[in-house]
């Protein structure tokens, strides 16, 4: 009798898992796509055995984004792409970037991830109102280059397509 609990039990379980495995990953996209954007974080647990690339969006990874939480806007920038020229090896060098909010609801910029320790950025961090320009510099240290090199930086901010790529080149002579 014991047994045939524990199977039935069981069945019960695994057949729960793998249902609800199909039902949170389509959960999951289908609330990532439609949520409003003023809504609070979409939290639904990840189901077990499943890889990160499938696991939905956690309150975690929103509050490492609070822009995500903004309504949506747009930007221009003033320029993607800054060429150096040719630096000296060891020149700590920046470039500012300008943005522009050309959108209706304000502009708020939650990260910029350099693509290497050696950028370091900064950038406005209150919200940028519409009509209004922010900045975003990139600071690069040149110590350990040498030759041509090309660097990036990921903008995180409240627009449709992220992340924004900003870009930057320099030849590096001893």
């Amino acid at each position: 009798m014991k047994k045939t609990l524990s199977i039935i039990a069981l069945s019960v379980i695994a057949f729960g898992t793998v249902s609800c495995k199909k039902e949170n990953k389509e959960t999951a996209a289908t609330e990532t796509a439609v949520a409003p954007a003023d809504s609070s974080a979409v939290t639904t647990p990840a189901p077990m055995g499943d890889s990160a690339a499938t696991a939905p969006v956690s309150e975690q990874t929103v509050a490492a984004n609070p822009a995500s939480k903004q309504p949506l806007t747009t930007i221009a920038l003033s320029e993607s792409n800054f060429d150096f020229g040719k630096i000296k090896k060891g020149d700590k060098v920046q470039h500012v970037y300008e943005v522009t909010n050309t959108g209706s609801n304000p502009l708020v910029i939650s990260e910029v991830k350099p693509g290497c320790g050696c950028t370091a950025p900064d950038f406005t961090k209150e919200p940028i109102m519409p009509g209004k320009k922010g900045k975003i510099t990139l600071h690069f240290d040149s110590t350990n280059f040498d030759g041509n090199v090309s660097k990036f930086a990921d903008v995180f901010a409240n627009v449709e397509k992220m992340p924004i790529k900003l870009t930057f080149t320099a030849n590096i002579q001893p």
